[in-house]
Formats: structure tokens, C-alpha cells, sequence
């Protein structure tokens, strides 16, 4: 009766998307309205840079537990209490004082508080995601539903940019921030909704459909229910996979490919306004359009490492990806940065910030074809190197163009780009990792 397959996990994943892409609106609100912000709350450039890199080491700090709260206790929980959490710190950011009624110091200290704990409460976001991809799709599609994931985040991006120009134009910076904070609360509740931790305990999933999300598994992960495969390493000390070649490999360069995102996410509109003199308003479209860019991006470098990984197997289907990705992608940015007409720096830098997310889907499916039933985690341990490198940017790029000028700081992600190209080539995404307590179990499925 039941021949054909249900489509859930699709719809999972478009709940997953909309998640993604009201995150990336309520974190991503604080560079849009930079300039605002900065001369009402009379902060320097290098001080906005403390700020800033206060949401990433928040950020970076919470991804591994991110994930571990991801694999313990499961997505759906996980995911929608953040949410609520993002929504109460958006209000939070709003209450913040002005220079009229309080000192500088005071003023710096409370937003780096704040900033800090709206990085705690986004980083599980991507290692949680992982986790219910890795879940809730078959082995060799995981890259695709994680593009589409990403897209979701460049498009609140690319959303909040003109919007958010237009509501702080009208209203300032808090009413602005006030509108825009039920998203999260709204998130959260369609998540809890629908959503269930694994395909086996959703109501609507046919036995067609559970069979195509287990085919290939040759050992437990979260997409198997059967609770005998799951109990044998179902903790895992993260400082394990902190010892896997290919983990660290693959973390390092999803640092450098994280130094151009950041570029991207901190400086792009700031820079068009400050140094290549566009209006807000025209940078602020300007930016909507780089995003969007990487939305394409997302998703096409998803799409492509997939039918590679089914062609060419996982080691080169998600390896040549990244490779190609990010060598033009740093090439274009140098370029971007070094030229003298404003109109190209836009269309190279925008078309850069598209081969670096080509890049995403394939960094994640990595790191769910070797951490596997840990998926959640190794993409925690993952994205806490990337966000490192957030920390980094946030404050070396301020201090290198005082130094030596916005040139050179922003060429500077180019290097980072044809350097994180050169080590994907020594990552081998076709060597899942195992740990200890359920090694020979999983070796021997395996086998």
C-alpha cells in the first residue's frame, strides 16, 4: 500500500533552514546597525572590534559542548530552547545603555557581556544541526540538506541587511532590534512542534523512507533506533576526536576558510561605508547581494559534493569541493582588495564570499562521515576551530589596517584561503572515526 517513500526528513529540513535563517538575523543585526550603534553608544573602531570578537569566543567556547548537548539530548530539545534564548537576548541587546546616560567603560563592558552570551546561546546551532542531518539522511546526502542549511543562514543575512537599514533609519537601532526578536521565539515553537530526535519516533515516516535513511549504515548512529547498536560508545569524550588526524586536519582548515566568512559577517558593510564611501543604504544592499551570492553557493556546493561523493567516494567527493572552493575564493578576494575601482571590489568580494560558502556543505558532510554517530560533536570540535579564527579576525583586522592599511587586511583572508585549500588536500573524509568503547562493535559492522 505504502510503496513510495514520505518526504519528512525534507520537511525537517526546511523547519531546520528557517531556523538557521532567523539565527543568523538575530546575531548578525549587531554588524548591520555597526554604525549607529557606534556613535550612539560613542565606541571606537577598535573597541567594536572587542565587541564583535566577544560574540565569537562565546561562539567558540560553546561549540563542542554545543554538540555534545546535540548527541546527548537530541536536536529537538536542544534546538528550541536556544531559540527561546534568542530571542530574550535580542531584547537584552536593545536595553543596553546610551553615552548620555552612562560612561563609556560601563557601556563596553555590559555589550561584551551580552555579546558573549548571544555567542553561547548560537554556538549549538551548526553542531545540532549536524547532528539531526546526520540523523535524518542517508550516508553520502548529507552534504545538500547542509548546504541548504547554510543557505538559510547567508539569506537571513542577506534579509536583515536592507531591512534592518530601513527599520534603524525609521526607528533607531533598539525598536529595530525590539521587532526582530519573536523570531526566535516563533522558531522555537515550530521546531518543538514538528520535530522529533530520530526518524523512527516521527509519527508520519513510512517504513520506505526509514529504509532509505538507514541504507548504508554499516554501523549505529543516530539513524538507527536500535538501541543495541546505540549503547556501545554512546558517550564519547570529545578530547578523543581532538586526536583523530583527520578531525584536526579538517579543523584547521575550516579555520582558514572561516577567516574570509568572517570578513564577510564583521567588516563587508562596515568597509563599503567607511572606505569605499557607499552610502549606507547602497551598502546595505550591496551586502544583501553578497549574501545572497553565498546562498547560491550554499547550495550548489552541496548539490555538486553529493553526486561527487556518489561518483568519486566521500574522500575526494567532498575533498575536490573545498579544494576548488576556496582556492578561488582567496584569489578573488585579494583581488577585490587590491583594486582601485569600487565597483569591482563589490562584484569580486561578493563573488568570493560564493565559492567560500560552495565550500560549507562539504566541511560539514566531512564531518559527519568521520565523526558519525558523533557527528554532533565533531562538528562542535570543527566549528570551535573555525570560530577561533572568528576571534582572530575580529580584532587583527582593525589593528592590521590602522597598521598597514584596509588593503592589506583585507587581502589577508586570501592567504588564509589558499591555505586552508592546501590542507583539505590531507583530509580523508572516508576514514570514519572510532572511539573507544565501541571500536570493535562498529569495526566489526564494518567489516
Amino acid at each position: 500500500m505504502h510503496n513510495r517513500a514520505t518526504n519528512v526528513r525534507w520537511r525537517i529540513l526546511a523547519i531546520l533552514i528557517f531556523v538557521s535563517f532567523i539565527s543568523y538575523v538575530l546575531r548578525s543585526n549587531i554588524s548591520i546597525a555597526a554604525p549607529a550603534m557606534m556613535a550612539d553608544l560613542n565606541l571606537s573602531e577598535i573597541q567594536w572590534g572587542w565587541v564583535l570578537a566577544a560574540f565569537t569566543t562565546g561562539y567558540a567556547l560553546f561549540q563542542i559542548p554545543g554538540g555534545i548537548i546535540g548527541d546527548r539530548f537530541g536536536p529537538r530539545k536542544s534546538l528550541a530552547v536556544i531559540a527561546i534564548l534568542w530571542g530574550v537576548l535580542t531584547i537584552a541587546t536593545s536595553l543596553i545603555p546610551g553615552s548620555s546616560t552612562a560612561s563609556t567603560g560601563f557601556i563596553l563592558v555590559s555589550l561584551i557581556t551580552v555579546r558573549f552570551i548571544v555567542g553561547m546561546v548560537h554556538a549549538p546551532i551548526f553542531p545540532v544541526i549536524n547532528c539531526s542531518i546526520e540523523r535524518w539522511f542517508p550516508v553520502g546526502g548529507w552534504a545538500l540538506p547542509t548546504g541548504l542549511s547554510s543557505t538559510g543562514l547567508t539569506l537571513g543575512f542577506a534579509a536583515a541587511a536592507p531591512v534592518l537599514v530601513w527599520m534603524i533609519a525609521q526607528w533607531g537601532w533598539r525598536t529595530a532590534f525590539l521587532a526582530l526578536a519573536p523570531l526566535g521565539f516563533i522558531s522555537a515553537l515550530l521546531w518543538w512542534w514538528y520535530s522529533r530526535d530520530k526518524p523512527g519516533q516521527h509519527g508520519s515516516v513510512n517504513a520506505v523512507e526509514l529504509a532509505q535513511i538507514r541504507a548504508g549504515r554499516s554501523f549505529g548512529t543516530g539513524g538507527n533506533d536500535n538501541p543495541q547498536v546505540q549503547a556501545a560508545g554512546e558517550d564519547v569524550n570529545w578530547k578523543q576526536l581532538l586526536k583523530n588526524r583527520d578531525i584536526l586536519l579538517l579543523t584547521i582548515s575550516y579555520a582558514c576558510m572561516n577567516f574570509v566568512f568572517y570578513d564577510a559577517f564583521n567588516w563587508f558593510f562596515y568597509y563599503l561605508v567607511t572606505v569605499r564611501d557607499f552610502a549606507a543604504a547602497d551598502a546595505g544592499m550591496m551586502t544583501s547581494s553578497q549574501w545572497i551570492a553565498g546562498a547560491v553557493g550554499a547550495a550548489a556546493g552541496g548539490w555538486i559534493c553529493d553526486r561527487l561523493c556518489k561518483r568519486m567516494g566521500l574522500r575526494w567527493g567532498c575533498r575536490s569541493v573545498v579544494v576548488f572552493g576556496m582556492a578561488v575564493s582567496g584569489v578573488l578576494l585579494i583581488i577585490g582588495s587590491v583594486t582601485e575601482s569600487a565597483s569591482l571590489a563589490v562584484t569580486m568580494l561578493a563573488l568570493c564570499f560564493l565559492f567560500n560558502q560552495l565550500t560549507e556543505g562539504a566541511y560539514w558532510a566531512s564531518s559527519m562521515a568521520i565523526g558519525r554517530r558523533y557527528a554532533g560533536t565533531a562538528g562542535g570540535v570543527m566549528n570551535t576551530g573555525g570560530n577561533i579564527m572568528g576571534i582572530l579576525n575580529s580584532v587583527l583586522v582593525p589593528a592590521v589596517s590602522a597598521l598597514l592599511g584596509w588593503t592589506f587586511a583585507m587581502a589577508l583572508g586570501g592567504i588564509f584561503a589558499l591555505v586552508g585549500a592546501g590542507l583539505m588536500l590531507l583530509v580523508r573524509a572516508d576514514r570514519p572515526f572510532y572511539a573507544d568503547a565501541g571500536a570493535q562493535m562498529d569495526r566489526s559492522a564494518a567489516s
